[in-house]
């Protein structure tokens, strides 16, 4: 993150009215800077958060196949993302799991959650459809997929789903009916999760 220096310059002789607007200016600066940053670590502390489980009770991972059990519903969650190789722009943080193994998804309902990690394929597909027109995903990268189902109980419940290695993350309160099956999709570019409507009602 770049670091944001302000400077305040007077002329000679300074009036006073001068100096206190110029150290008012510098206060908002500083107060807005100060924000951003804020902002930048309380993101970051949330995704963690998240990312750990408070309890284990909500839902568990099952088989495609099989019958719902009354008072359960089915949620089927597939994510598909795709990212520049790793160490395809020079000046990235070495941090960053762009085209690494171990690229993490994080599930998370009113307090379990699960971090999926997947290692990726390499993928080189045309930077142009064939009718024309770029392809916002052409080119060569890693394609990081996941395709879960995992069973709760119906009712009320808060869902979280994020992509930690690109700060983006969702957040619904949402109702399940018994005996339902539902889905969860992640599509991108650019990144956005569809869930049907009727569960929100």
């Amino acid at each position: 993150m770049m670091q944001i220096k302000s400077f305040v310059r007077f002329r000679t002789p300074a009036r006073r009215d001068n100096a206190w607007i110029g150290y008012l200016n510098g206060f908002v600066l500083a107060a807005i800077v100060g924000t951003v940053l804020t902002g930048c670590v309380t993101t970051s502390q949330f995704m963690g958060a998240k990312s750990q489980t408070a309890r284990n009770d909500i839902f568990s991972e099952v088989d495609k196949k099989g019958a719902i059990p009354n008072g359960y519903a089915d949620l089927e969650i597939s994510a598909s993302i795709k990212t520049h190789t790793e160490g395809f722009y020079l000046l990235e943080s070495r941090d960053s799991l762009h085209g690494k193994k171990d690229y993490p998804f994080v599930l998370n309902i009113d307090g379990q959650a699960v971090v999926w990690k997947v290692d990726g394929q390499e993928e080189t597909i045309p930077i142009h459809f064939k009718k024309g027109g770029r392809n916002p995903e052409g080119g060569s990268g890693v394609r990081y997929e996941i395709r879960k189902k995992i069973r709760l109980a119906a009712g009320a419940h808060r869902v979280f789903f994020g992509l930690p290695a690109e700060d983006y993350y969702r957040e619904f309160d949402v109702t399940f009916k018994e005996d339902r099956s539902y889905a969860l999709a992640l599509y991108e570019p650019p990144i956005s999760i569809y869930l049907p409507p009727e569960i929100f009602a």
